[in-house]
């Protein structure tokens, strides 16, 4: 009789099956490790902190800009908002009679504006150094800085971002 040859390919091998797993392991090589479980609400945004106390009644916030340095101070506004520029002793001059261009008077009100701030705050800035744009852009940086100061809600962060500008950890696999 001949000598039949079988065939290695059809016949069946025994499969391995696992017995299922519970929820709070994961498994890594063939073990089980216990996971921590998820928090009930996942959420990307961090705390947002704490309103800082005023230094003698004012928020300050300091502004840089190439070589212009503005040390700016605000505070809610008793009556009349004013935004001025303090000079050489007791002499103050208002935004619109320091600053020449309308870009520059538009910018530092920008921030104002954005936070809805306009016409409610009490701004008093000392700028020293640079350029008429050098100084605008310090006073608009520390006129941000001292309005986060005052409320810490008008902070710049993004959503689906860690901050600001700081973005979460990528990951390419």
């Amino acid at each position: 009789m001949p000598e039949t040859k079988t065939d290695t390919k059809t016949e069946a091998k025994p499969t391995r099956t696992r017995a299922p797993k519970a929820e709070s392991t994961a498994s890594k090589g063939g073990l089980d490790i216990p996971v921590a479980p998820a928090p009930a609400e996942t959420t990307s945004t961090r705390p947002v902190a704490a309103p800082k106390a005023p230094k003698g009644g004012w928020w300050w916030g300091t502004g840089r800009r190439k070589r212009a340095v503005a040390r700016v101070r605000i505070r809610p506004a008793k009556g009349d908002a004013k935004v001025m520029i303090a000079l050489d002793g007791d002499k103050t001059k208002t935004i619109d009679q320091y600053f020449a261009e309308d870009r520059d008077r538009a910018n530092i009100y920008a921030p104002l504006r954005a936070t809805g701030a306009m016409g409610k705050m009490d701004v008093i800035v000392r700028v020293n150094g640079g350029g008429f744009m050098g100084q605008a852009g310090a006073i608009v940086q520390g006129l941000a800085r001292a309005l986060k100061g005052y409320d810490p809600q008008m902070d710049a962060k993004k959503y689906g971002q860690a901050g600001a500008r700081r973005r979460f950890q990528f990951s390419k696999r």
